[in-house]
């Protein structure tokens, strides 16, 4: 982690950012946050990530104390601060203190803590390819706060713990009608008749700004693109599978519980278009 971080107005060192242990976001998940790749010391995909940000205060009706326009400037400020040009910024938010209970009453002082994480791999030459579990715990379709990255992760955090006592890289998850949805930290795709799939949009995912920066790179790469229910059987007959996410963009799935799944040439295409695209829009001009 990197020194310094930006807590409720101010970049200080990290040793000096406390958080209160009767902070909601401490005593019951109550916050939301957002995880964004930076390059060449910018954030890719800004305005997607504060769009979520604020949709989820919305339905979690909190305020944030400070504008996005802020937030971005004290984002690039601490990176630069922390020296870091390529790696990960984290915005979190929670609603602070209030009174005992599940009531949000009182909580008037949101904690909001920008930080920022230096990159520990260097450039790759072709994607990361992991083995993935499907995970026993499920998600719920249809929900409102399925569509916001809140701080309650416990079912994707269960969900890795069962990914890595299985020796697999990465947990997918189900949704109560069977269906797959997503991965603990990622969405998920698969090809099949030449097209990427991905589950619909109600079925229960987090709306990645990754997964949607993947269906911009389908556009350019002019690979049709469509949204359709998949069960852990159907994945006999994939082409190709794979995730995106802010940290690593598209990672292909080498293998599901054990059985080894094809690989698409379309994966390693996508692969290198999403990169070109983090690079084509954080590069500076010169």
């Amino acid at each position: 982690m990197a020194s310094h971080v930006f807590f409720n107005g101010r970049i200080v060192p990290e040793a000096e950012a406390r958080v209160s242990v009767l902070d909601r976001g401490f005593l019951y998940g109550d916050g939301l946050f957002e995880t964004m790749r930076v390059a060449h010391g910018r954030v890719f995909s800004w305005p997607a990530h504060v769009l979520r940000f604020e949709r989820g205060l919305e339905i979690l009706r909190m305020r944030c104390p400070f504008s996005a326009d802020s937030l971005h400037a004290s984002a690039l400020e601490l990176i630069r601060c922390c020296d870091v040009s390529r790696g990960l910024a984290r915005l979190s938010v929670s609603r602070g203190v209030g009174i005992r209970g599940y009531s949000a009453r009182g909580a008037d002082h949101p904690t909001v803590v920008i930080s920022v994480f230096p990159s520990e791999a260097g450039p790759r030459a072709e994607p990361l390819r992991w083995r993935v579990h499907v995970s026993r715990q499920r998600l719920l379709s249809g929900q409102d706060v399925s569509r916001s990255k809140t701080s309650s992760k416990l079912v994707q955090i269960l969900a890795r713990m069962e990914a890595e006592d299985a020796g697999a890289d990465e947990a997918l998850l189900l949704n109560e009608r069977g269906e797959l949805v997503e991965a603990a930290g990622a969405n998920f795709f698969w090809i099949s008749d030449g097209r990427v799939h991905a589950p619909p949009s109600d079925a229960g995912a987090l709306p990645g700004v990754a997964a949607r920066t993947l269906e911009r790179v389908c556009e350019r790469l002019t690979i049709p693109f469509e949204r359709a229910s998949l069960r852990p059987e159907g994945l006999g007959g994939v082409e190709g599978a794979f995730l995106t996410m802010s940290s690593q963009g598209v990672v292909e799935l080498g293998s599901v519980d054990g059985t080894p799944l094809p690989r698409s040439d379309k994966v390693a295409k996508l692969w290198r278009d999403f990169e070109a695209l983090v690079e084509e829009e954080t590069k500076p001009a010169r």
